[in-house]
């Protein structure tokens, strides 16, 4: 029998949802000393933001397919 996927409806776009994750990164690398876990944390922002980034892109009409 077949494993049923857990699917939850997002209510959240997920473009907010990557600046909310990168924004929360960044607000608690603030809070850390120097270090690794610090870095960790600017590198998760970074890459949440480069990955809206990358959907923006994507979205973009340009890139969308003409009706036929």
């Amino acid at each position: 029998m077949p494993l049923k996927r857990n699917r939850r409806k997002q209510t959240i776009p997920f473009a907010e949802r990557l600046q909310q994750a990168a924004t929360a990164a960044r607000d608690a690398a603030k809070l850390l000393p120097a270090g690794q876990e610090r870095d960790s944390l600017l590198k998760k922002a970074l890459q949440a933001e480069t990955a809206a980034h990358i959907n923006e892109l994507l979205s973009a009409p340009r890139l969308q397919p003409a009706d036929r």
